[in-house]
């Protein structure tokens, strides 16, 4: 079996997998409605808010269009430090929306003082940001960009996809409208499913937008979720794994959870700047992921390919980036001992080539 340091999706525990097999059950029944509960009521803890939460059966991606097509009313801004921030901006304009794009060199984060200025001259009731840019491993400082966009009369949407579960995320303390992820990143869990809060805010805003679809309606999520239960038939055996691992995580503790992920990535960074070059400016380096810059010049196909006789599955760069770096992801139920092993096997090939 390859052991997957790749972006997502990630290794499972066996005992994570095994709650898949559980027997199914009618989903409109108390069984089910206890189960969502459950996962919606330990969701919150993770995410650090009061909102609304709902679930999914739908990659992120899904869930960007949902908070698109509910919020944006006049005008967005899509903040893109890489290229799934650009996919927000794709999305909006498929959808029909108005939205500017606002690009921020790759590599590079965005500053607290550019979203000012850039929403202060636009006539805007949306922003978009994705927090961890899993392209460029850069992780945005939302912390310093919550300060300046509460200034302004926007929903704030934000993609959580790649550091939920693995970096400590405030969504209320935030003052963050939307915040969606996956399944299968941080998480440490099959793909499949996702989620999202949605604050009461952003609920107002929905009422007030047409064509929002039935699928991703959160007038609708919310009507069922008073019922405790989703609009359609939800991925059942994704959400026993969720219920399950939910309740691990909680266990290890969150704040050991991030200080986890942080060694990884310091781990992971040191070994970098040895060999090559972070790819981001250090400050803002993702701790579920590295990007590393091919200062080498070595053939990343290549070592993907030694690498994956051994079992071992890393990730080539993102789009344009492809051979200008690698990405070792180092997330979810990682251990540091599986990191180092990796590590060493890739200078093993780095010395024989």
């Amino acid at each position: 079996m390859d052991r997957l340091f790749v972006p997502g999706p990630v290794d499972v525990g066996q005992d994570v997998m095994k709650q898949m097999q559980r027997p199914m059950i009618y989903h409109r029944g108390k069984d089910f409605s206890q189960l969502l509960e459950n996962c919606v009521e330990n969701l919150k803890k993770i995410m650090y808010t009061k909102n609304y939460d709902f679930i999914s059966t739908s990659s992120s991606t899904g869930l960007m269009e949902a908070a698109i097509r509910n919020c944006v009313k006049k005008r967005c801004l899509n903040v893109a430090t890489g290229a799934f921030g650009e996919r927000w901006h794709q999305i909006a304009l498929a959808n029909g929306k108005e939205a500017d794009i606002l690009e921020v060199e790759w590599g590079q984060a965005v500053t607290p003082e550019i979203i000012d200025d850039t929403l202060s001259k636009g006539n805007y009731d949306c922003i978009t940001l994705v927090h961890n840019e899993t392209s460029t491993g850069v992780s945005n400082p939302i912390y310093d960009l919550s300060k300046v966009i509460k200034r302004h009369d926007v929903c704030f949407l934000v993609d959580t996809v790649s550091s939920m579960g693995g970096v400590k995320i405030e969504v209320d303390k935030l003052g963050i409208d939307v915040c969606l992820f996956g399944s299968q990143k941080a998480l440490g869990l099959p793909p499949g499913i996702s989620a999202c809060s949605v604050s009461e805010k952003a609920l107002k805003r929905a009422e007030t937008v047409k064509n929002r679809g039935y699928y991703f309606d959160f007038m609708v999520f919310k009507k069922y979720w008073l019922k405790k239960q989703t609009p359609s038939t939800p991925a059942l055996p994704q959400i026993y794994a969720l219920d399950y691992q939910l309740d691990k995580i909680l266990k290890e503790g969150l704040e050991e959870r991030y200080q986890r992920h942080k060694k990884l990535a310091e781990i992971t960074r040191a070994w970098t700047k040895d060999r090559f070059e972070l790819f981001p400016e250090e400050k803002y380096a993702s701790n579920t992921l590295t990007c590393i810059k091919n200062s080498r010049k070595i053939n990343v196909e290549h070592l993907k390919a030694d690498l994956k006789k051994r079992r071992l599955l890393i990730s080539n760069g993102y789009g344009k980036l492809r051979e200008k770096t690698f990405r070792i992801a180092h997330m979810g139920d990682r251990t540091i001992l599986e990191l180092k092993e990796l590590l060493d096997v890739i200078d093993e090939i780095l010395v024989e080539s």
